[in-house]
C-alpha cells in the first residue's frame, strides 16, 4: 500500500471533496416533500430537477477534463467546490422553482468540474500498480456521500428545512479553502504547456462524443453509459416496484438499498485494489456486468424479503466494483490525457443517469417488470462487449505494458 504511505494526504483531501459533493446531491431528497409544499411544484418539476443536474454535468464535463489537463488539476478542483457550494447557497435560498433549477444546474457544472479533475489527479499520483487502490478510495468516498447524504440532511433538516443546504455551502467553502492551501498541483508545469497534446482541444462536446469511438477506450465508454443507464433504471423504480408488488415500507426499502451500499464502499476502500491487481480489469468488469444483469433479472422471480435483500445486495455490490474498474482501465490508456478521458468518462455517466429514469419511468407505466427486463437485456450486451474488447486488444495492463 505504498499509495497510502507517499500521497495519503492527496488523496484523503481529494475523498472530502468529492464527498461532500455526493453528499449534497444526496441531501435533497429527504427535504424535497417540504419544498413541493412550501413553493407549490408538483412531482414532475422533481423529476426534471434530477435531471438538470445531469444535463449540465454532461454539458461540461469534457470542456473540464480538457482544462485540467492544461490548467492543472487543482485550479478545477477550487473552482468546482467553489461553485458547488454557491449552488448549495442558492438551493437553500430559493423562494422560486427557477431558482431551484438554477441551484441544480449550477450543482451540475460544479460537479463536471470537480469530478474529471478529481480522477486524473488519483491517477497522476498513483502508479500503475497502486491505481486500482487509488480509484477505489475516490469510489468509495462517492458511495458514501450518496449512503449518508439523505440521512444527514433529514437530520440537519430537523433545525429548519433550509439548514442542510446554508451547512454544505459551508463545508464546501471550506473544503474550497484547505484545497487552495494545502493540495499540491499533481501535474508538472512542463506538462501543463503541452497543450499540442490533447486531442481534439477546440471540439465541442457533441464533436468530442462522436468521434470518441475512434479511441482505444471507446468500448470502455459505451460500457459506462450501459452500466449508468441499467443502474439508474433500476434504482428510480425500485421503490415503486417493491412498494406496489409486495408492499415493502419505505424502512425496508432504504435498509435494503443502504446496506447494499455500504458493503460497495467497504469492498472499494478494502479489497477492491487487490481484485483488480490479481485479477486484471478486464475480467473484473466482465464477470461485474455479467452478474449485475443476472440478478437484476432474477428480482423478477423472487418474492420473500430476504431473497429480495441478497438480489439486491449482489446487484449494488457488482455495480460498485464496475464503476472504479472502469475508471482504472482508461486511466491506464489515457496516459497524457487523464482529464480528458475523465471528462468523457463523467460525459458518458451523465447520459446514462439522463435517459435511464425516462426509460425506467415510461416503461413502469406500461408494464412494471419492463424496466428489469430493459436493464437485463442492456448488460448482458455490454457482457459481450467486455468480452469482445477483451479478444481485440486484452486488459488495459496488457496494453501498458506492451509500450513500455
Amino acid at each position: 500500500m505504498a499509495l497510502l504511505l507517499r500521497n495519503r494526504g492527496a488523496v484523503l483531501l481529494l475523498m472530502f471533496n468529492i464527498f461532500l459533493v455526493f453528499t449534497g446531491v444526496g441531501l435533497v431528497i429527504p427535504v424535497m416533500p417540504k419544498y413541493m409544499t412550501e413553493l407549490h411544484i408538483s412531482g414532475s418539476i422533481v423529476g426534471l430537477l434530477v435531471a438538470a443536474f445531469s444535463i449540465t454535468q454532461l454539458l461540461f464535463s469534457p470542456m473540464a477534463g480538457r482544462l485540467s489537463d492544461t490548467m492543472g488539476r487543482k485550479k478545477l478542483i477550487v473552482a468546482g467546490m467553489i461553485v458547488f457550494a454557491f449552488s448549495e447557497w442558492l438551493f437553500g435560498a430559493a423562494s422560486s422553482s427557477v431558482l431551484l433549477f438554477a441551484a441544480r444546474m449550477l450543482g451540475g457544472i460544479g460537479a463536471a468540474l470537480i469530478m474529471p479533475a478529481v480522477m486524473a489527479y488519483a491517477a497522476d499520483v498513483t502508479t500503475n500498480e497502486e491505481r486500482a487502490a487509488g480509484m477505489g478510495f475516490i469510489n468509495a468516498a462517492i458511495t458514501t456521500g450518496f449512503i449518508i447524504g439523505p440521512g444527514i440532511g433529514g437530520f440537519i433538516a430537523g433545525f429548519g428545512v433550509r439548514v442542510p443546504f446554508y451547512a454544505a455551502a459551508v463545508a464546501g467553502l471550506a473544503a474550497a479553502a484547505i484545497t487552495a492551501f494545502v493540495l499540491p498541483e499533481s501535474r508538472p508545469a512542463e506538462k501543463l504547456q503541452r497543450k499540442d497534446a490533447i486531442p481534439a482541444k477546440k471540439q465541442s462536446l457533441f464533436e468530442q462524443l462522436r468521434n470518441s469511438y475512434r479511441q482505444p477506450y471507446f468500448l470502455s465508454l459505451i460500457i459506462v453509459f450501459v452500466m449508468s443507464f441499467g443502474l439508474a433504471n433500476y434504482e428510480t423504480v425500485f421503490g415503486l416496484f417493491v412498494d406496489h408488488k409486495f408492499g415493502f415500507t419505505p424502512r425496508d426499502i432504504a435498509f435494503i438499498i443502504t446496506f447494499g451500499s455500504i458493503a460497495g464502499a467497504v469492498v472499494q476502500a478494502t479489497v477492491f485494489g487487490w481484485m483488480l491487481n490479481r485479477f486484471g480489469e478486464k475480467r473484473v468488469i466482465s464477470v461485474c456486468l455479467f452478474m449485475a444483469g443476472i440478478f437484476i433479472l432474477l428480482t423478477l422471480f423472487v418474492s420473500q424479503y430476504w431473497l429480495i435483500f441478497a438480489v439486491t445486495f449482489i446487484v449494488f455490490l457488482s455495480i460498485d466494483i464496475l464503476r472504479p474498474a472502469i475508471s482504472t482501465q482508461m486511466s491506464m490508456v489515457a496516459e497524457e490525457q487523464q482529464g480528458y478521458v475523465a471528462g468523457l468518462n463523467s460525459a458518458f455517466t451523465s447520459l446514462g443517469n439522463i435517459a435511464g429514469p425516462v426509460a425506467a419511468g415510461i416503461l413502469f407505466d406500461v408494464n412494471i417488470n419492463s424496466p428489469y427486463v430493459l436493464a437485463f437485456l442492456i448488460l448482458m450486451g455490454s457482457f459481450a462487449l467486455s468480452l469482445r474488447a477483451g479478444r481485440d486488444r486484452g486488459s488495459s495492463r496488457t496494453h501498458a505494458a506492451s509500450r513500455e
